[in-house]
């Protein structure tokens, strides 16, 4: 029988954790650090908010791609053994799920929302529709921040001996 080197896969998972390490740098970078400083700098919150919206789209997209592709690089060393790598492939499924609900639910809603006050002559939070537009933003905030641990706590589980 075959025993399987581990140390062969030593250069895939400095691989791993460097993109996991600098995707999770810039969620939290967008999140904690860019978007506040959006907000504080720009005095039309309706614009800061649509400049906001834009970057959290962007991330989202960005994060559902290395999310799949660190899926891809996780299963392939879970199938050469390095069974650390299965607990790290359903903390990676969770973000995947975060994710695609920011790209495909909560940020189209919102911008829908927020599209049609703007056709009605008005910012978002003076619509009939301010109500619902502050939930859903609750909403996706809970769910970055969900996103955000469980990023912290991928980056935690990669660097553990």
């Amino acid at each position: 029988m075959k025993t399987l080197d581990t140390s062969s896969y030593l250069g895939a998972q400095r691989i791993f954790i460097l993109i996991a390490g600098l995707w999770v740098g810039s969620l939290l970078t967008v999140g904690y650090l860019v978007a506040p400083a959006i907000f504080s700098t720009m005095t039309d919150r309706q614009a800061a908010g649509m400049v906001a919206g834009s970057i959290f789209r962007l991330e989202a997209y960005l994060s559902m791609i290395v999310c799949i592709g660190l899926m891809v690089l996780a299963n392939l060393l879970v199938n050469r053994s390095l069974h650390q790598f299965k607990i790290i492939r359903w903390l990676l499924l969770a973000m995947l799920f975060c994710s695609v609900a920011a790209a495909f639910v909560f940020i189209p809603w919102m911008n829908a929302l927020r599209d049609n006050a703007l056709a009605q002559g008005m910012p978002v939070m003076l619509s009939p529709s301010a109500m619902l537009f502050g939930r859903l933003h609750g909403a996706s905030s809970i769910l970055f921040m969900i996103q955000s641990a469980l990023g912290i706590f991928l980056v935690w589980r990669l660097t553990k001996r």
